[in-house]
């Protein structure tokens, strides 16, 4: 027989309990592309804010407005239009396995690990609904929360192997689908008439034009509830998660935290992707203002140049986080040798002022800037200052997101005070980008202070269950 004491007990092992990720432990890369995200984001969404303007056949850009107008309608079906939502998707599922992996090498188990991924998802899912039923038609979190759900619970413990046949069976799958109804049509001599130019715009499902909030309010949960409910699961069933785990991937490799060990891969990547992702788009951009002559249905949600744009976005996505980071590559390479130059010529440190110097890497030249004392003179160059503000965006990117809906919906809506009537498509982009001002500055002095978003300090809490 033996007895337990106080001795034992203390000397028992305890499983760890899972913790969030510390600023210290946050890298560059992905947080400024974040950033970044969702300025683009703001503004591919302002199309559908418009709701005094007439739409083209696709419903996604108005076709009203002077040469100005026209230009950014260009630009957006270029550059950003199916284009920043695959960033999104692949920043979403590269966090995912960041915090994955985190998790379990300290100490807890992949099971627990999985299931507290899990549980982040489904209460994304619950915030998801909740931004599109208050104020937001299009939402991204409940959608992506759906997503993670799924592609999380079949591939986030899966290996290296395993996971790599599956990106190359989903890029396939993917774009057989995408390109099964064009290949069918030109086939059969239908191809310009394929798609439904008669359709409802997608504007409409924003319901932005409504002057009731209630009635609103039923349009955009309904948007919602599709988003989630059936366009989410039909992207797993077609193989769209690829780019889900493209990030799965890339993190297990930490091609965001040390870029300078994957050069050759981010440069092909962001000349290539880029290329391709504009190319893709080129054709409906040109159609839209004009410039080549297409049948409106052709131009349509279900059309040819549609699909052309679809299935060529992830490409421009994984071109635009590549490119985000060669640029955080450049730019710690670039404090490191100012930190080099300027270090014989700082006076010796005081007993109060002494620190350890050690060169800046990717993954702390995001809290550089912010925790620079005066004598560095570099990291108080306005360049330090807008790198270190985008990124504590994309730290806050929860909240900035939600913030986005609360100045946009109430200012421009037929509900609210209804400025959306009276923009135009460059006015509009304008706006946006104050919006997205209006949340740096935010982030920003969070940031200064050490708080966190207050999205991610709920969302936290309701993961770990307790203030981490």
């Amino acid at each position: 027989m033996t007895f337990d004491t106080a001795a034992d007990e203390a000397t028992r092992p305890v499983a760890p309990r899972p913790t969030g990720v510390r600023a210290a432990e946050r890298a560059l890369a992905p947080d400024l592309a974040r950033g970044l995200m969702l300025l683009f984001i703001a503004m591919s969404n302002t199309a559908f804010h418009l709701w005094n303007s007439d739409y083209g056949p696709s419903g996604w850009q108005p076709t009203n407005g002077g040469w100005l107008d026209h230009t950014v309608q260009f630009a957006m079906i270029v550059g950003l239009d199916l284009r920043i939502y695959p960033l999104f998707a692949f920043l979403f599922g590269y966090g995912m396995m960041q915090l994955y992996l985190r998790q379990t090498a300290t100490g807890t188990s992949e099971r627990r690990a999985a299931a507290l991924l899990r549980k982040r998802s489904l209460w994304m899912i619950v915030i998801g609904l909740t931004h599109a039923a208050l104020l937001m038609a299009g939402d991204i979190v409940g959608y992506y929360g759906l997503l993670s759900l799924g592609l999380g619970w079949l591939f986030l413990r899966r290996g290296d192997r395993a996971l790599k046949w599956w990106i190359w069976i989903s890029v396939t799958v993917s774009v057989a689908a995408a390109a099964q109804p064009v290949v069918t049509a030109a086939f059969q001599g239908e191809l310009s008439s394929l798609g439904d130019a008669g359709a409802d715009a997608g504007s409409e499902a924003y319901a932005a034009g409504k002057e009731s909030w209630l009635a609103a309010a039923g349009t955009r949960m309904m948007t919602g509830l599709f988003l989630v409910g059936a366009a989410a699961p039909l992207v797993l069933v077609t193989g769209g998660g690829f780019i889900f785990l493209l990030g799965f991937w890339a993190a297990r490799r930490r091609i965001l935290e040390e870029p300078g060990k994957h050069l050759r891969l981010l440069r092909g990547t962001a000349i290539i992707g880029i290329a391709i992702g504009w190319l893709g788009g080129l054709p409906a951009a040109l159609a839209h203002v004009g410039a080549l002559d297409v049948s409106a249905d052709a131009q349509s949600e279900t059309g040819a140049l549609m699909a052309l744009r679809d299935v060529t976005g992830s490409a421009a996505g994984l071109g635009y986080v590549a490119l985000v980071a060669l640029f955080v590559h450049w730019w710690t390479r670039r404090q490191e040798r100012r930190e080099r130059q300027d270090w014989p010529r700082e006076a010796t440190p005081g007993p109060a002022t002494a620190t350890t110097r050690t060169p800046a890497t990717a993954s702390t030249a995001a809290t550089a800037a912010t925790a620079a004392t005066p004598t560095t003179t570099f990291t108080s160059a306005p360049v330090a200052t807008a790198v270190t503000a985008i990124s504590a965006v994309g730290k806050r990117s929860l909240s900035c997101y939600l913030t986005h809906s609360l100045l946009f919906a109430p200012i421009l809506a037929a509900w609210g005070l209804g400025l959306g009537e009276h923009l135009t498509s460059a006015t509009m982009v304008l706006f946006a980008f104050g919006v997205w001002l209006v949340t740096v500055a935010g982030a920003y002095a969070l940031e200064i202070r050490g708080k966190r978003g207050p999205a991610e300090t709920l969302l936290r809490r309701l993961m770990y269950g307790k203030r981490t």
